[in-house]
């Protein structure tokens, strides 16, 4: 039996079932549920901080599903989200590599 408590995505008890096994799970309070998802964006992060280039992309999408949960718990949408639109046309993107390394 693995023991631990964390956040886990919605079908993973119904993944878990139809492996022959019963999932032992409880619904987290508002609380809980906000300072959970903030400790698996660090868990998704690490994971695709550490993937090698092949794995980087799926672990990359776990992020934004955690990111997109953390805006609709902190009363925002993902299309609130967007406002990165608006920054990347006032500040710019990251496309060039620029690297910043101080002013004289």
């Amino acid at each position: 039996m693995t023991t631990g408590r964390k956040l886990v995505p919605d079908l993973i008890p119904d993944i878990i079932r139809a492996k022959g096994e019963e999932p032992i799970t409880y619904q987290a309070d508002a609380a809980e549920y906000r300072r959970r998802l903030r400790e698996k964006l660090a868990e998704e992060v690490d994971e695709f901080l550490t993937a090698d280039d092949e794995d980087a992309p799926e672990e990359l999408a776990d992020v934004l599903e955690v990111v997109y949960a953390l805006a609709v718990d902190l009363g925002t949408s993902r299309e609130r989200l967007e406002i990165r639109q608006h920054k990347a046309a006032t500040r710019g993107t990251f496309a060039e590599r620029i690297v910043w390394s101080g002013v004289r």
